[in-house]
């Protein structure tokens, strides 16, 4: 799954508005035009078409943290860094405030079923020996499941 991909799919199952993604970007201290916002959302094949670059999606993703939770007291926005399935899970999980059942749970919805040390080594550090890298299936699943625990689609 591509960044813009994901952009999308998050923006449905929450139901933002332009105004929303734009107040999200910005609380990761990213100013994105509107403009821009509507060139992501694009399809690959349309000539206006944009890739969302990791940096800006990690400030979003940081942004959706905020949004949900608020910034703990005296810390700073984080700075962006690089991004894979894993990092993007896991952010989502922060935001959420998911725990481990939460988690299966969600990925039930979308007929996915997975145990707790399948989804514990998805969370741990990539030098770990029983890390294991997440597949775009498993967060199509997870996005799947949210949206039909938000959306009821």
């Amino acid at each position: 799954m591509n960044n813009n991909d994901i952009l999308r799919r998050l923006r449905f199952v929450f139901d933002y508005d332009d105004a929303a993604m734009i107040r999200i970007f910005a609380n990761a201290n990213a100013t994105i035009t509107l403009h821009e916002l509507h060139h992501w959302f694009r399809k690959e094949e349309d000539d206006l078409f944009v890739s969302l670059v990791d940096k800006v999606f990690c400030q979003f993703l940081d942004g959706l943290i905020i949004e949900k939770r608020g910034l703990r007291e005296g810390a700073e926005v984080p700075k962006p860094s690089s991004m894979n399935n894993n990092a993007i899970f896991k952010k989502l999980r922060i935001a959420l405030e998911m725990k481990e059942q939460d988690i299966i749970d969600v990925l039930a919805l979308a007929d996915l079923n997975v145990s707790s040390s399948e989804l514990g080594a998805l969370f741990r550090n990539p030098s770990h020996k029983n890390f294991k890298a997440c597949g775009d299936q498993m967060l199509r699943n997870f996005i799947k499941g949210l949206s039909l625990k938000y959306r009821g689609m």
